[in-house]
Order: structure tokens, then C-alpha cells, then sequence
């Protein structure tokens, strides 16, 4: 599923009018990060910094359309998952994806919108744990989301050590619950070959925090294009995302989204340098 000599990534998830998340944030990481984007939306959201107002699935037969068209000409060295909505479109998705073979797969389980709005119906949980995480290198669920599908409390590090075993047992690679939403200093437990690494970031004071999880995501899936190993990728991500954070503004009354096109941190220049030579 590649071709050319340009790093390339396909995004599959849902349209945010606002531009914060979903499709618009992952292409703004892949552009900030020197990836060529490709997208397949899955849903078209009414919403801005405030709240979510309409969600009109993209019908399934062109979800399939857009990754095959896609996919035959154009290519992607890595894929990440957003907001996938149903059931339905959650196994057109991961069957297309087995078929054309990809390489990386990002899957991020994306299940509720900032504001609180659902954007994964409650049948497709299922689908999503035996459909799609089989064939995913890395899954990123904040502590909501690896509740629901490691299905326990999340309530200390210890509990999230049992979630990440549990939901690895699902199929992927590598597990990352995301920390954000425990107090005190905000830590990504990373279950990796069998071994956890806790990665420690700043607690960013900012309400401009729309599009986090798809942008974390979005980088990791960046840096995988690029040949970037796991953990490298990981931890380049945790600093592309950190970074956004500091440098985000408001730009709408709610919460506004990071900062995509922030001067990129010394390490993150240093690898991508890297990965082109």
C-alpha cells in the first residue's frame, strides 16, 4: 500500500467544520510533520468550539470508495483511525484495511467529543474490539475509552497496568492509555512487548485543548510513516502534542484547538532530519 518516494498517511475518521479535530487536526500533523495526507471521512460534524450541533454518517459504500481509490493510486506508509461512528462502517473499514495490506495502523477509539456528545454508537464497541484492534499496531484510548473496552475502572496506575493487559489481549501491538484525565502530573502508560513504559508530560494550564487525542494520534502515525520506530514515535508524538498545547490560542469561545503549526521542538527536527536522509 505505498508508492513514490514521499512519506505519505490516510486518515479515516470524521469531518470537524471547526477545525480543530477529526480529519482537519490529523492532516494539519501530517502537513506540520512533512507527511502527505490523504483522507477518508466516515461522518460530517456540524460543530465548533462550543459544541457538536449535527452528525450525518457517510454512507458505507463510500467510506469503501474513498480508501480504495485511495489507496490503489496514492498509497499510505501508515493509517490512523478517528471517529468511525457504526458498527458497519468500523468493518467495511478493517476489512478494506487487511485487504490492501497496510503497513502501520493507528487506531484511536474515539467515542465521545469534548463537549460530551456520543460519536461512536454504543453497538459498534464490539465491532471495534473484534473487527479492528486485531490489526492495529498502536491503540490510544484516554482513560474513558480503555474503561470501555478493557471494560473496568480506571481509577489508579495500578488499574490502568490491568486495562492496558486487557485490552492488548484484543490484538494490538501496543497499547497507550492516555493519563490526561487522572489527577496530578499527566502520565501515558505505554504496554509495548510485554513491558510498561510510563511517559511523563507537562500539565499544559490551557482550555485550548480540542483535537488533543486526534493530533497525539495523528503524530504518532507521522512518525511511523517515516520509519520511525515505536517507541521513538511515541515519545515524538507525546512532544509534538506538548508542545501544541503551550503554543495553542483561543480562537472560538469554547475550547479552542492546539497550536498544529508551532515551531517544531529541537528533537522532533532532529529526527525527522533523520528519517529523510
Amino acid at each position: 500500500m505505498t508508492s513514490g518516494g514521499v512519506f505519505k498517511a490516510m486518515t479515516i475518521a470524521g469531518s470537524d467544520s471547526g477545525g480543530g479535530a477529526g480529519i482537519q487536526a490529523d492532516l494539519k500533523t501530517f502537513a506540520a510533520l512533512g507527511v502527505y495526507g490523504t483522507s477518508v471521512i466516515t461522518a460530517v460534524t456540524a460543530q465548533n468550539t462550543v459544541e457538536v450541533a449535527a452528525i450525518a454518517e457517510v454512507p458505507e459504500e463510500v467510506v469503501i470508495a474513498q480508501i480504495d481509490t485511495v489507496a490503489q493510486d496514492i498509497g499510505a506508509h501508515a493509517v490512523k483511525t478517528g471517529m468511525l461512528s457504526s458498527a458497519s462502517i468500523i468493518q467495511n473499514v478493517a476489512d478494506r484495511l487487511e485487504a490492501w495490506g497496510i503497513p502501520h495502523l493507528v487506531v484511536d477509539p474515539v467515542m465521545v467529543s469534548k463537549g460530551g456528545v456520543a460519536l461512536l454508537q454504543p453497538d459498534a464497541v464490539d465491532a471495534l474490539k473484534a473487527d479492528l484492534l486485531p490489526f492495529a499496531d498502536i491503540v490510544t484510548p484516554n482513560i474513558p475509552e480503555a474503561e470501555v473496552l478493557a471494560g473496568r475502572q480506571i481509577a489508579s496506575p495500578a488499574h490502568a497496568r490491568e486495562a492496558a493487559k486487557a485490552i492488548a489481549a484484543l490484538g494490538p501491538k501496543t497499547v497507550i492509555i492516555k493519563g490526561g484525565h487522572l489527577p496530578g502530573t499527566p502520565v501515558d502508560l505505554v504496554y509495548h512487548d510485554g513491558e510498561f513504559t510510563p511517559i511523563e508530560g507537562v500539565r499544559i494550564d490551557t482550555p485550548n485543548t480540542h483535537g488533543t487525542g486526534c493530533t497525539f494520534s495523528a503524530a504518532i502515525t507521522a512518525f511511523l510513516a517515516q520509519g520511525i520506530d515505536t517507541m521513538d514515535a511515541i515519545r515524538l508524538a507525546k512532544s509534538y502534542i506538548q508542545n501544541a498545547l503551550e503554543y495553542a490560542v483561543a480562537i472560538g469561545e469554547g475550547h479552542s484547538p492546539v497550536a498544529h503549526f508551532a515551531p517544531l521542538p529541537v528533537d522532533i527536527r532532529e529526527a525527522l532530519e533523520g528519517a529523510r536522509k
